[in-house]
């Protein structure tokens, strides 16, 4: 069986939360010795579909880069670059247009609830943001896609847009796997559980971010929302408790149910000072590492520069292909 070519983007935008690390960067770390190659793109590009200020974007691009390296990211075993500096991605995206239809992008989740009331003032490239999403996948003929589950749906067109493509001028696409961690896929916010832990739209208090030091992880672990009783189960009625107990499953690599039969006769006390010290020793690598890979600019400049060096021998002769195909330049034959 031929191994797996994955990729998968991370946004530069905002700090990030422990959501991001269970759901994306741990996944990445996992899977860089399981895919040939596996490609990892900061989506620098996707960030400008939103307001936002020039010179944090580039501070941010940094941190994010640095976090991933600090968590384990290795640039010899992987390709990590930044998407803007592989040009292939915008060209793509303006192709795949082609086959992609206005329906599709109007009834994207994640468009509705970003521009919320503004729609008419919503920028052209946010309403696309799918369609380069899909160039970053289809561009290096990715067979496996991990993400978290609220890019489900753009991953589903991401896929939709290469049979269509395929179907039209002929097989050239490959139709990407959907891959999502069974345990931690959604890590909701501590202080509303309802609500998919952010950092733009959760609580300050209910969102632990990556880069918290211990005493401000325990803190916000031990403020969590929780429910009436004292069961440690995942119910309906129990969000809160529910969330605490996928946090510690996903942390520890344990099943859910193992958490429950373990705490159960516990209560919530003993419990919320469990996570809080797990997470901290599941943060604890990051922490160690990230100062001194931070501060190297320089490093991380030349990280970037090899990454994209390698992703545009990948991309380059595919996009090359998808132009023939559509017309473009002279028929090789």
């Amino acid at each position: 069986m031929s191994r797996a070519i994955i990729f998968s983007g991370i946004q530069p935008t905002g700090r990030k939360h422990l959501g991001n690390y269970i759901g994306a960067i741990r996944q990445y770390v996992e899977g860089q010795d399981r895919g040939d190659p596996a490609i990892f793109c900061i989506v620098d590009l996707h960030a400008v579909s939103v307001s936002y200020d020039p010179a944090e974007l580039r501070e941010r691009i940094y941190d994010t880069a640095a976090i991933l390296l600090a968590a384990g990211l290795d640039p010899e075993r992987c390709i990590l670059f930044r998407q803007s500096d592989v040009r292939e991605h915008t060209e793509l995206t303006w192709l795949l247009s082609a086959v992609t239809a206005h329906g599709d992008l109007n009834r994207m989740h994640q468009f509705k609830e970003k521009v919320g009331k503004d729609r008419e003032l919503a920028s052209a490239a946010l309403f696309y943001y799918p369609v380069l999403m899909a160039a970053d996948v289809l561009a290096y003929r990715a067979t496996e896609v991990p993400v978290g589950d609220d890019q489900r749906q753009h991953v589903e067109l991401m896929r939709e847009i290469a049979r269509r493509f395929n179907e039209r001028f002929g097989e050239t696409l490959v139709v990407p796997e959907l891959r999502i961690p069974e345990v931690g896929a959604r890590i909701m916010d501590l202080q509303e559980p309802e609500r998919k832990m952010s950092t733009t739209g959760g609580t300050e208090n209910g969102t632990v971010f990556v880069l918290d030091d211990p005493a401000t992880i325990r803190r916000k672990v031990g403020a969590a929302m929780t429910d009436s009783g004292r069961e440690i189960v995942r119910r309906d009625d129990k969000p809160g408790i529910t969330n605490l107990i996928e946090i510690l499953a996903a942390v520890r690599g344990q099943e859910p149910a193992d958490v429950e039969r373990e705490f159960e006769p516990l209560g919530y006390g003993a419990f919320k000072d469990t996570v809080g010290e797990e997470v901290v020793k599941f943060l604890a690598p990051v922490h160690e590492r990230y100062g001194e890979l931070r501060a190297d600019e320089a490093e991380l400049e030349r990280v970037f520069a090899l990454g994209a060096e390698k992703a545009r021998a990948i991309a380059a002769p595919v996009v090359a292909e998808v132009r023939e195909r559509m017309g473009f330049g002279r028929h090789r034959g």
